[in-house]
């Protein structure tokens, strides 16, 4: 694809636990960009259900929904923590997405081919926006094949197992590291296995291991990327 029809937005995309979201936050940050973690608008179909009393296991109603419902994922307009105010239908929902009853749930709507198909439909609406730096698991390679910059960040399953069983220690809550291991990798079969839109890199993206980096060198190795293709 020529220069020119390259569009203004950063795809990092990798497993789950990988630090993408907290790296794109960073980098977001330093440039001015809306930060876009494409997850959130699984999580709106699913709540959508939830309250429309339409069942999580019933593809056609989810699809239905993800087809007629209005997500868009604006910069924060309140201070109370949020990273984006997610609007579904024109209404405020940043919050009610991280219920745990959508918690439960939202794995399960996210296997719809459906309603992949009309969330990547939205998703591409907000990354042709430009100055995006948008998250998740198949930017590069389905959502925005056509991004200036992509990255797929990557780490292995133990070291992604160990990030989180420390962030719950360091919340309070009680964790056994070989069940959270035993849920990533679950969680990267998954991902990886699934026939619509599988987590792969992107042909010409640029991979990076972060295992046995910090946050600060994964930043700083993105921000690298990001000046040698001259958006910084």
């Amino acid at each position: 694809m020529s220069d020119d029809l390259r569009v203004n937005t950063i795809a990092v995309d990798g497993p789950a636990a990988s630090g993408k979201s907290t790296a794109g936050q960073l980098v977001a940050r330093e440039l001015g960009y809306l930060f876009f973690d494409t997850g959130v608008m699984y999580r709106a179909i699913t709540l959508a259900a939830l309250e429309a009393g339409v069942s999580v296991f019933d593809e056609l109603g989810c699809t239905k929904l993800a087809e007629e419902t209005q997500i868009d994922v604006q910069p924060p307009s309140i201070e109370d923590g949020r990273l984006n105010d997610i609007l579904i239908d024109g209404v405020d929902k940043t919050w009610d997405i991280r219920t745990p009853e959508v918690d439960a749930n939202v794995s399960e709507v996210s296997t719809y081919a459906g309603v992949r198909s009309a969330l990547t439909a939205q998703q591409r609406k907000i990354g042709v926006r430009g100055r995006v730096i948008m998250v998740g698991r198949d930017i590069g390679t389905v959502v925005m094949p056509d991004a200036i910059l992509k990255i797929y960040l990557d780490a292995s399953a133990e070291e992604r197992a160990g990030r989180r069983h420390h962030e719950r220690i360091e919340r309070g809550e009680e964790s056994d590291f070989e069940q959270v291991l035993s849920i990533v990798q679950k969680r990267d079969q998954i991902d990886s296995s699934r026939e619509v839109a599988p987590l792969c890199a992107a042909e010409d993206a640029v991979v990076i291991n972060s295992d046995q980096m910090s946050i600060e060198e994964v930043f700083e190795a993105i921000m690298q990327l990001v000046r040698e293709a001259g958006l910084a």
